[in-house]
């Protein structure tokens, strides 16, 4: 993930140390792994540009999260035809092989990646969130929403994932 244009020391610094959180959402919305570093490459790149707005009273995290995210759901409105088909065999190996788990949990795995791949965008967001252990707060804060939406979606949610995967 490197940008052509200069960056400030502080800005490097920033993006080095929450670099996860990029290629997170840039796997949790592109399928293959050109996709996925072109998706994180316009996230690093979208950042840069929105880093002289940054407000230093808030945490880098939850900025970076929420443009990442705008990034994504953008990139993948663009994409739309992708957005309904499960993650390819790279991709999931990729992530379950990365995991020191036996064939059956990647199986389950699998089956979780795919149940989270026909969410819709924002709802994939918000997943995500959760998943990285963000609080309703920080989720309503990236998402632009109330604390209240965040944990009636996140219960409908689980709920469709509970139900997907045990169908499957």
């Amino acid at each position: 993930m490197t940008i052509a244009l200069a960056m400030t020391p502080d800005f490097q610094a920033l993006l080095a140390a929450h670099r996860g959180i990029v290629l997170k959402v840039a796997a949790t919305y592109a399928r293959s792994p050109e996709d996925r570093a072109d998706l994180a490459q316009d996230i690093a790149m979208q950042l840069w540009q929105a880093w002289p707005a940054y407000d230093a009273s808030r945490t880098f995290a939850t900025w970076m999260y929420r443009v990442a995210l705008n990034v994504a759901i953008s990139w993948q409105r663009r994409e739309r035809h992708r957005r309904h088909e499960a993650l390819d065999d790279d991709a999931q190996s990729h992530i379950a092989g990365a995991l020191d788990v036996d064939a059956e949990a990647r199986e389950q795995l699998t089956l979780v990646q795919r149940a989270m791949a026909r969410l819709g965008e924002v709802d994939r967001a918000l997943l995500l969130l959760h998943l990285e252990g963000c609080s309703h707060r920080e989720s309503a804060e990236v998402l632009g929403t109330t604390e209240g939406n965040v944990a009636t979606r996140l219960n409908r949610i689980k709920t469709h994932l509970r139900r997907e995967v045990a169908d499957a």
